[in-house]
């Protein structure tokens, strides 16, 4: 009896799935992954869990991971290897531009080895950080014959009546991230673009999906929940190709409460080091920006002037010369409007079109080859121009990824500054290339030009975007405007200053007509004139999407923070000042006025542990600096 009892045993072991886990430095995740064992071939999962209290609660249930090849695939078919001994990561570092000046971070990390049924091997890199998770693909061997790496398995399951905020997917990434339970957007496509949020259910504890540390070799994906509305697979638009040894890009998951989310640098942290030997030239600042306004202004050499002399009025070191320069009439062209910004001390910025077919506007297809750029940039050079706006990219395929690394390269080889407009999500890309100030991928201010869903949409859009799109880099909302575009804005003046603090990007474009912002009282147009664009650090004071944010960022030995209401009736936001340090602080504040196009502003002394009352109009805001005293 018990020698068959053994042989059952041994029968039934041959067929169980061994459970491995991976625990973060600070005990709070777990990932437990359940690989086939060394006996039979089956597929693998993953799971997510998250310590409340002195529970681990499910985040993502079993979670299938895999990927596939024209010759190969690694699904269904891998046989467990080994692993790795758990290796320590801790890593500092310093961006120029982002969440804060200093990161530094904490993880876990090992590697899974797997061979399919032809014996081909498979590694599969986790990664367990304090505050995330990030894993990738890699195959080790070595061929000088290219591969085709045509999908991922990779696919995040969500409980039922999970409450995600996510993106339906284009190109630009210019989409709202509208509150779903089902997941099934209002076209039915199904597809959804990085990053993602979603919020365990029951608990306060929540998820942004995304990915980070693309190369040249590969593509950036989407996600597709078609089959299943709680699966979401991750989809490429095309196959990436390329020779072996290869790796995918990061697969990452921030877990924890919305602070966690906010504040978090995973993105960053997992992306490759800084590839630029010398960077002292690259400076962030503000951009006075013409387009907003005067859609083809930048034709007008007159209009142009007044932009430069209107950032010099505001102490903003940069103006944004937008498309269209090179046909620049009205008493001078480009080479006059950048004499004439170097002769009042401000930094010229140029527009470009990437070269896409579908977009006429120009100047066009002056970048697409590396002849092409370096003519251009050493035209740059030479005149004095700080910096370039590419705009209109043509997807997330393997060639546009290349393209925009090629740009970056290239650019900085010349000193030039970037920012990425009509194009993909940032994945990390700030901290290996560094001259990318900042990117679009979200839909901003301009969209007031192109038709009124903003208007009414604004709000509950505003306090969303930093659960969500900021969460991953800069971004070129380019906000703060005060008068009206093609199509008003119904937000409160005082919620349009407050997001030159809550939304955060490395050239911070002011949108509005110079008039709108001469008009202002002196208390919000002299914080224009002062507002930084690179913080030391970020706090998430309180919030929710589509509800309320209030958001705090250092600079040097101040603080600013700023709170929007994202509901159309009156709220009250509670600030509390656990982040000061030690003593009394003087709080400038400006709020909301007795209407939605006023200010009222005062000086109130705070210290640590206070609670403050900020009674907040239907879309409104507030924002303020607290100095210590």
């Amino acid at each position: 009896m018990k020698q068959t009892l053994i042989f059952l045993s041994f029968i039934l072991s041959s067929f169980v799935i061994n459970a491995q886990e991976l625990i973060s430095p600070n005990g709070k995740i777990k990932v437990v992954l359940n690989l086939p064992s060394k006996n039979a071939s089956h597929g693998c999962f993953f799971k997510a869990l998250y310590k409340v209290e002195n529970q681990f609660v499910e985040v993502l249930p079993d979670s299938k991971l895999g990927i596939n090849r024209t010759d190969e695939q690694f699904v269904n078919n891998l046989q467990f290897i080994n692993e790795s001994k758990p290796i320590t990561i801790h890593d500092k570092y310093e961006m120029i531009c982002g969440k804060r000046q200093l990161c530094e971070n904490f993880g876990t990390e090992k590697t899974f080895s797997f061979e399919n049924s032809n014996h081909q091997p498979l590694n599969i890199v986790f990664r367990v950080y304090n505050n995330g998770i990030a894993f990738r693909y890699v195959f080790p061997n070595h061929s000088d014959a290219t591969k085709n790496i045509s999908s991922e398995e990779t696919t995040y399951t969500l409980p039922d009546e999970t409450n995600r905020w996510m993106q339906p997917y284009e190109r630009s990434y210019e989409n709202f991230y509208p509150l779903t339970q089902t997941g099934i957007d209002d076209k039915n496509k199904q597809d959804w673009g990085f990053p993602a949020l979603f919020k365990v259910n029951n608990q306060s504890l929540w998820g942004l999906i995304s990915e980070a540390d693309i190369t040249e070799n590969n593509c950036a994906a989407k996600l597709n929940n078609g089959q299943n509305k709680n699966q979401y697979q991750v989809i490429y638009p095309a196959t990436a190709v390329a020779t072996l040894p290869w790796n995918s890009q990061w697969h990452t998951i921030i877990l924890g409460n919305l602070s966690k989310i906010v504040e978090s640098t995973l993105i960053t942290d997992v992306s490759s080091s800084n590839t630029l030997k010398e960077t002292k030239w690259i400076k962030p600042g503000a951009v006075s920006w013409i387009y907003w306004a005067n859609n083809h202004g930048s034709k007008d050499y007159k209009k142009v002037v007044e932009y430069i002399d209107f950032a010099v009025e505001m102490n903003w070191p940069y103006v944004l010369i937008d498309w269209e320069w090179d046909v620049m009439g009205n008493g001078g062209d480009i080479n006059d409007a950048v004499n004439y910004a170097k002769s009042k001390g401000i930094k010229p910025l140029m527009w470009y079109n990437s070269g896409t077919i579908w977009m006429d506007p120009t100047p066009n297809d002056r970048l697409q080859t590396a002849e092409k750029r370096t003519k251009e940039f050493e035209w740059l050079n030479k005149i004095g121009v700080f910096g370039i706006k590419v705009d209109f990219f043509a997807g997330d395929q393997q060639d546009m990824m290349k393209y925009y690394i090629d740009i970056l390269k290239d650019a900085a080889k010349y000193h030039l500054m970037v920012n990425f407009h009509g194009a993909t999500a940032p994945r990390g890309w700030s901290r290996t290339y560094p001259n990318l100030m900042t990117t679009e991928a979200v839909y901003g201010a301009e969209w007031y030009n192109n038709n009124q869903v903003l208007t009414d949409k604004a709000a509950a859009h505003n306090v969303t975007l930093p659960f969500t799109r900021n969460v991953i880099g800069s971004m070129d909302y380019t906000p703060v405007t005060f008068s009206n575009s093609q199509h008003p804005h119904i937000t409160s003046y005082a919620h349009e200053l407050a997001l030159s603090v809550v939304f955060e990007s490395g050239l911070q474009h002011f949108a509005d007509r110079p008039s709108a912002y001469q008009s202002l009282p002196a208390e919000p147009k002299d914080f224009l004139k002062q507002v930084p664009v690179t913080w030391d650090d970020t706090k998430l004071i309180d919030g929710y999407p589509e509800e309320k944010v209030i958001i705090a960022r250092k600079k040097g030995n101040q603080w600013y923070i700023a709170g929007l209401n994202g509901k159309e009736e009156s709220q009250t936001l509670l600030v509390k000042f656990d982040f000061l340090g030690k003593g009394t602080h003087s709080f400038q504040l400006i709020k909301d006025g007795k209407d939605s196009t006023s200010f009222s502003s005062e000086i109130i002394k705070v210290k640590k542990g206070d609670t403050l009352k900020m009674e907040c109009l239907p879309r409104g805001g507030f924002v303020g600096v607290i100095k210590p005293k």
